[in-house]
């Protein structure tokens, strides 16, 4: 029983569910921003570069059925994808730390400087000369 107890606890603590929620919404966000890149981003970069889909540019290396075929296009998709998904969280977060910043309360007005040290001991000195 103290097994089940004990994982009881461990899973209903604060961070195990705030990293869950997390988990779940980074998830559904990582859909929207790859919807993002190719339904809407991606038809503008290809219309911008004459059409050209990068998944299907490679290059053969060799004849017959040993050739190597290295498929450099869809490396430079999956680059241009990773940067524009880099970007998109990188405006949600800005957004997200604009939002819970505090605006910033106007500071009280400084209490009045008290005497320094030396002007405290130099009162103490003129007080003692006049006895």
């Amino acid at each position: 029983m103290g097994f089940i107890k004990e994982f009881k606890e461990f899973a209903m603590k604060g961070n195990v569910m705030d990293m869950a929620v997390g988990v779940i919404i980074g998830g559904a966000f990582g859909k929207i921003v790859s919807s993002l890149v190719d339904d809407v981003l991606m038809p503008i970069v290809g219309m911008l570069t004459g059409n050209v889909d990068f998944t299907n540019l490679a290059f053969q290396i060799g004849e017959g059925e040993g050739a190597a075929v290295l498929k450099y296009g869809n490396f430079i998709q999956n680059t241009v994808d990773f940067i524009i998904v880099a970007f998109c969280i990188f405006l949600m977060l800005k957004g997200i730390n604009k939002l819970n910043r505090k605006k910033e309360e106007p500071a009280e007005p400084a209490a009045p400087a008290g005497p320094t040290q030396e002007e405290l001991l130099a009162e103490i000195r003129d007080l003692l000369k006049k006895k």
